[in-house]
């Protein structure tokens, strides 16, 4: 039987509560530090690795981390989701994006529909579709190839898709898989879609609007902006656009679209990117046997967070230390630093991702938690970051704990050798050394110079990135996400805290405002 009980009530979390902390200062340095390294180390899918070495954990809060998530029914709750039950309470609903990826060989029922089949077919619709584009048989109105793809979205619609493009872009370049250029367009902004339609050919780009529900006000409202250019260019906007959506939506059997490929409720925005909302635009850039790679990749990673030995299941390894940094060690923001260009936008999915998901202060039984839920998450690549905000990271009063990712080989496979050494190499030994530092620091009589450290991360390192890589960490962080809110027990596929602010908008919109309101709404002229 399945239990839904706050983290304040198990035995296990009081248990952690009282454990004595690791000096992590002590353990990382010197040869004890050598040790923990080679010790504290888990295999993730496609060759990666998960190194909790320079976090605060020892065998025996390990121990009660396995407890915790032994009392948390963490595996069977996780079973429940991918056999079917309904996770997502606020919205009475299920939770599938793990069966889009196909790796747990379940068939779930819902609406009167195989799920597995409705997937699979929409698939193989965007499958075929992608090999018409690139062989010509689907154009232009001049018969001419279309060379750019133009994603119109925003929130799960963009971030995820974005981040995955742009980890994979200069890969395809290199192994002969680059079939389009793809840009994105999200921000109701109007200067976001006048920038990207004043760097593309428009006669050549193919667009694809996304939106379950066919009526997101930004969406819509870039979409507009898409086809006036279109209209001043001569062109007919249905002859250039195709639509990801719901099948009941307004946008699934129009003629305004040259195809239309279905979503539906099951499968939350941030966590779409292996649905059609990732699937289209990333079949059409780069071919879909390249996406099926990547769903290939992140269906591995499932598969280990099936397992119930925790150490031997990284996604729900990094979740527990993550509630341990949270709930008992008292650190509110996580910081994820990838150290390959290739994730630039990685950082922000996972911000929609996390912050989404677990920024929630009541139950799943809409009851107010005693306790703090999710993290703030930020971060940017390296080496870049390390000349903006890790200065505070270092030296500052409060200590955030750290998520590197590094790979070994770049993607180009092209290097310089300056002063004996490559880039790549001088970006590694960037992250090695951050490591170490944070967690060593350097004392110093000059305090303005003196390094405390016992600021604790986790490396992800794998070879390069690739398809299967970027799948499998993808799966990974949403795994993880989805474990502590397990532990949490919060309902981690809503997003209630969104639609304030929307509804607010809609009424300065119609000039229905008062008060504060009415105040700004003439500050700014609207």
């Amino acid at each position: 039987m399945i239990n839904w009980n706050n983290l304040d009530t198990l035995a296990s979390y009081q248990e952690l509560l009282k454990a004595d902390r690791v000096n992590l200062k002590e353990v990382m340095t010197g040869e004890s530090g050598a040790e923990r390294v080679k010790k504290y180390s888990v295999p993730m899918a496609e060759g990666l690795v998960y190194n909790y070495a320079a976090k605060q954990v020892d065998d025996a809060i390990l121990t009660d981390l396995a407890k915790l998530a032994e009392e948390a029914q963490l595996v069977e709750k996780f079973e429940e989701l991918y056999n079917g039950a309904v996770i997502n309470t606020g919205e009475k609903r299920l939770v599938l994006h793990h069966l889009v990826r196909g790796q747990l060989d379940k068939t779930v029922e819902a609406d009167g529909v195989d799920k597995r089949v409705f997937y699979t077919s929409q698939q193989q619709k965007i499958a075929e579709f992608a090999k018409k584009v690139h062989a010509g048989e689907i154009t232009n109105a001049a018969g001419e190839k279309f060379t750019t793809v133009v994603q119109i979205g925003i929130g799960g619609s963009d971030l995820g898709p974005r981040a995955i493009y742009l980890a994979l872009e200069n890969w395809a370049k290199k192994n002969g898989a680059f079939k389009m250029e793809a840009k994105f367009i999200s921000n109701v902004d109007p200067d976001d879609a006048a920038a990207v339609l004043n760097s593309v050919d428009v006669a050549h780009s193919l667009f694809i609007l996304v939106s379950k529900s066919g009526t997101t006000l930004e969406t819509l409202t870039n979409e507009s902006f898409v086809k006036d250019a279109l209209k001043k260019a001569g062109l007919n906007a249905s002859d250039h656009m195709v639509a990801v959506t719901s099948e009941t939506s307004p946008l699934a059997k129009s003629d305004d679209y040259l195809t239309a490929f279905f979503m539906d409720d099951y499968i939350g925005g941030r966590y779409s990117s292996s649905s059609a909302v990732g699937g289209a635009v990333l079949s059409l850039a780069f071919g879909p046997e390249v996406f099926a790679d990547f769903l290939d990749g992140a269906a591995a990673e499932d598969r280990l967070a099936t397992n119930s030995d925790v150490l031997k299941n990284p996604s729900m390894l990094d979740a527990l230390i993550g509630v341990y940094e949270r709930n008992v060690l008292g650190y509110p923001c996580t910081a994820v630093l990838p150290y390959s260009q290739a994730l630039s936008r990685f950082p922000a999915h996972l911000q929609q991702l996390d912050m989404e998901s677990n920024g929630k202060s009541v139950n799943r039984f809409g009851e107010r938690v005693s306790y703090e839920t999710g993290p703030v998450i930020f971060g940017e690549p390296g080496t870049n970051g390390q000349h903006s905000f890790y200065q505070l990271l270092h030296q500052g009063t409060s200590i955030v704990p750290l998520q590197f990712i590094g790979y070994r080989k770049n993607q180009m496979e092209t290097d310089v050798v300056i002063q004996d050494t490559t880039s790549q190499q001088k970006l590694c030994a960037n992250v090695a050394a951050q490591i170490v530092a944070f967690a060593c620091g350097k004392e110093d009589e000059n305090r303005n110079k003196n390094f405390e450290g016992g600021r604790p991360s986790s490396i992800i390192i794998g070879d390069q990135v690739n398809p299967r890589t970027v799948g499998a960490l993808l799966a990974h962080f949403e795994n993880k996400v989805m474990f502590q809110g397990f532990v949490w027990n919060v309902n981690s596929f809503d997003q209630e805290g969104v639609q304030l602010g929307k509804i607010l908008a809609k009424r300065v919109l119609a000039h229905d405002t008062d008060g504060a309101l009415k105040v700004y709404s003439d500050l700014l002229n609207i």
